[in-house]
């Protein structure tokens, strides 16, 4: 079976980068992964602060693809790690959703973003879903980490 997710509000909506699950990063609370994203093409700028307390998920990524601001030279290279980096921490930070990503045990996590072709699946399902695939690798590193807990405890 494949689980798709896209919105806050879906099924699945905690596994979305605009769930309202903060967590602290880098020094800084970020109110969602969108927030600490976004904020990460501008790292150490005033922009990127700008982006830290944007009120909504929405307000971060609509800063993020402004184009007052260059993006930081390498943003090509670091994104996906960025995104992982966030991904790990928020699932980290929360049990609730840490376990409910865990149960989803081998189950393909596809974003339906269908105007996305990298994050997401695209609206003909050929996209990368890079988000799907961290979240996956999220879930493996998880359950890995748990399984050594485990032992430890033994």
């Amino acid at each position: 079976m494949t689980i798709y997710f896209y919105s806050r509000t879906d099924e699945y909506g905690d596994f979305c980068n605009f769930s309202s699950h903060g967590f602290v990063l880098d020094g800084n609370y970020w109110r969602t992964v969108e927030h600490y994203f976004q904020a990460q093409k501008f790292a150490g700028t005033e922009h990127e602060a700008a982006i830290l307390r944007a009120r909504t998920p929405g307000d971060a990524k609509g800063l993020g693809r402004s184009t007052k601001y260059p993006l930081r030279d390498d943003w090509e290279n670091v994104k996906d790690s960025i995104m992982h980096t966030a991904v790990m921490r928020k699932f980290e930070t929360h049990g609730d959703i840490r376990q409910r990503l865990l149960n989803t045990a081998d189950e393909e996590l596809v974003e339906n973003a269908r105007g996305d072709y990298y994050w997401g699946c695209g609206a003909d399902g050929t996209g990368q879903n890079k988000l799907g695939k961290i979240l996956m690798d999220v879930r493996d590193k998880l359950r890995d980490s748990q399984a050594a807990d485990t032992n430890d405890a033994r």
